[in-house]
């Protein structure tokens, strides 16, 4: 794990103590759930990579395009 410090107003610590106590669990469990539910629930759009794009000096119809990528993906991968 890596730490981090976190300053927190007096109130919420004051919370955090409490529920620490109540659940019987340490004030760093209650931290970390509380970030995994944030993260969790994100409704922000994930970022999407790009597609290759590929210039072959001539039209491509929809089967030659799919061919060129299953070849590219498949170097791809090879490469790893």
């Amino acid at each position: 794990m890596i730490k981090t410090t976190v300053y927190l107003p007096e109130e919420l610590e004051l919370r955090l103590d409490a529920e620490s106590a109540a659940r019987g669990v340490s004030k760093a469990d209650l931290i970390r759930q509380g970030i995994a539910m944030l993260l969790d629930s994100s409704t922000r759009p994930k970022k999407s990579r790009a597609l290759p794009v590929f210039n072959s000096g001539r039209p491509m119809n929809a089967e030659d395009m799919d061919d060129e990528i299953y070849a590219h993906i498949k170097e791809r991968s090879g490469r790893r």
